[in-house]
């Protein structure tokens, strides 16, 4: 249910020199300068101006770069504790970061990943209210990623599964109206990553999820008979996952339940 970020490389440490950014370094290129020069909005609204980031705010967020490799070694060799231990001591300074400049996306990448590797460590040790907490501050930045990487079906899956979650937590307790927002938005994301990569098994299941979750909050037509439709054609080809499996043998009659 829940994964570790995608081949997420940390950003490389801010240089702390006279000619220093004012914001961390780029990742891919630890040489080039930082543009602090706010971009305008395009809606016409006044764009937050960037502002320098202090020697020490600079001294932290190089420290928590350090700490969300640790969380991420910690994580991938089974250590779930170890792994919130360092994200939650990275999170905080990688916070400032995109605070000081929220136009620079490398930094809010950084976050919305930091965020959704603390979920998926709590959530491996079962502590769903404080990944439902991180999913919540997470969100407004992967949709910033997504928008600002079209193209980045990775990012717009783990957009779309973490947006399935929530509604999922909703349904759970019958709150229908809550949910429908969530699925319906990851429908949308999910619709687009299958028609990109349409063999893509992990696509197939995101989408499968979303029109499941759906098909259970909208009286929009149609929504049931393609998630069923889709559950059968992936049951015959050996695609469908294990999170989807139970609900389509559900639906198809196959199971009681």
């Amino acid at each position: 249910m829940f994964a570790a970020p995608l081949a997420l490389a940390a950003p490389a440490m801010a240089q702390q020199t006279p000619a220093a950014p004012a914001a961390p370094a780029q990742p891919t290129d630890a040489t080039t300068p930082a543009d602090t020069t706010a971009t305008p909005a395009t809606d016409g609204t006044p764009a937050a101006t960037a502002r320098e980031m202090t020697p020490d705010e600079i001294a932290a967020f190089n420290q928590a770069v350090t700490d969300f490799t640790a969380g991420q070694s910690a994580q991938q060799a089974g250590d779930n504790a170890g792994a919130v231990a360092k994200y939650d001591a990275a999170i905080p300074a990688i916070r400032t970061a995109v605070e000081a400049d929220p136009s620079k996306i490398d930094n809010v990448n950084f976050l919305a990943n930091a965020l959704y590797a603390d979920a998926a460590a709590y959530g491996a040790m079962g502590q769903m209210d404080k990944v439902i907490s991180l999913y919540d501050e997470a969100l407004p930045y992967w949709r910033k990623v997504v928008e600002a990487k079209p193209e980045d079906t990775a990012s717009r899956n783990i957009l779309a599964g973490m947006l399935i979650q929530m509604g999922n937590q909703k349904l759970a307790v019958q709150d229908t109206d809550g949910a429908d927002p969530y699925y319906q938005e990851a429908l949308t994301l999910a619709r687009k990553s299958a028609a990109a990569q349409p063999t893509d098994a992990v696509s197939k299941n995101i989408l499968l999820s979303a029109l499941i979750g759906a098909s259970q909050t909208t009286t929009e037509e149609g929504l049931r008979d393609e998630a069923l439709n889709m559950g059968k054609a992936m049951m015959a080809d050996g695609t469908i996952d294990a999170t989807n499996r139970p609900s389509i043998e559900i639906m198809t009659g196959a199971k009681s339940g």
